[in-house]
């Protein structure tokens, strides 16, 4: 009886720790070079200084455009940074340093959510950096609701890093293949979650793939949450898309990985 109990625990337990170790490989090189973090805050700031400006008095934006169009930077730091992460991993089939990595003791399982888990650092990093940018321009944020806007774009980012690394691993024959299909792939998402420009007088059918579209739905609650409206059912509907996507990520991920 008692090795019945213990046995499952144990598997978890084995789990948990060999995620942790390739988490914390993979951000031993962030850690040692933070400037990188940095530096890819460039696009995002240069939006912040050009476009942002540009959408006072655009309807749809509110009365306060910082809070509108702040959320919606995140949400695109998030899929920028996270839809790549698989371009590391074929760097490392080339050289040969992931076939290293499959003949450890590590479970291969979490070879994928560490990696997937290791996104949740950069990410909150690079918001926080945005949000002190943001707050002399007049941005207006709950500090509870930017808190767990920050949480939820982790969990998001974790989904979308698992798919990225899928991705790499079913074209690391035809590695060029990895980036036709995330740059087709990302644009459409980004603008049909209207992070840059709002939606509300978009044709049908682009409204249709509007409400299919999993990342809209965590733009809208980035937007609830930074506002402190956490009753609102866009919070809801946000985190059910960012779990969504996390689960069928680190699912199609780590089939793919076995």
């Amino acid at each position: 009886m008692t090795i019945t109990l213990d046995a499952p625990r144990t598997v978890h337990g084995n789990i948990v720790r060999d995620s942790a170790i390739v988490m914390g490989r993979e951000l031993r090189p962030m850690l040692r070079d933070p400037v990188s973090v940095i530096f890819s805050l460039v696009q995002p700031l240069i939006l912040l200084a050009l476009f942002g400006p540009l959408l006072k008095g655009v309807p749809g934006t509110g009365d306060g455009v910082w809070n509108w169009f702040i959320p919606g930077v995140l949400v695109m730091i998030a899929i920028f940074g996270t839809t790549m992460t698989g371009s590391n991993l074929l760097m490392e089939m080339q050289q040969g340093s992931h076939e290293r990595m499959l003949v450890t003791p590590l479970r291969r399982s979490s070879l994928l959510i560490g990696r997937a888990c290791k996104e949740m650092v950069p990410l909150a990093a690079q918001a926080i950096l945005i949000i002190l940018v943001a707050l002399p321009l007049g941005l207006d944020v709950n500090a509870a609701g930017a808190a767990l806007g920050i949480v939820l774009l982790g969990v998001f980012g974790v989904g979308l890093g698992a798919l990225s690394y899928a991705l790499a691993l079913a074209v690391r024959e035809q590695d060029w293949m990895f980036w036709v299909v995330q740059q087709t792939l990302m644009f459409p998402l980004l603008i049909l979650s209207g992070t840059m420009l709002p939606l509300d007088d978009a044709p049908g059918w682009m409204k249709v793939l509007v409400n299919i579209n999993p990342l809209g739905y965590v733009v809208d609650a980035e937007r609830a949450l930074f506002a402190g409206d956490f009753a609102s059912g866009g919070v809801l509907a946000g985190i059910v898309a960012a779990v969504g996507v996390a689960v069928v990520g680190l699912g199609v991920g780590v089939r793919a990985v076995k």
